[in-house]
């Protein structure tokens, strides 16, 4: 099973919606943050999709 996003109200701040990116364990990958309207959290899942699909890896451990 693929993972999944999860929108919903986070009344702890000024802006009314975030979202998690769930693993198919169901463990939390990625918070968003406070968003302002539906439309900025489907932005913000797009973003997500289009950037882990191309993303590069960059290791700052060394």
């Amino acid at each position: 099973m693929a993972g999944k996003f999860e929108v919903f109200r986070d009344n702890d701040g000024p802006l009314p919606y975030r979202f998690l990116l769930r693993g198919s364990d169901g463990s939390v990958i990625a918070v968003s943050p406070q968003l302002g309207s539906i439309t900025a959290v489907k932005a913000g899942i797009v973003a997500v999709r289009e950037s882990a699909a191309s993303g590069s890896i960059v290791d700052l451990t060394e």
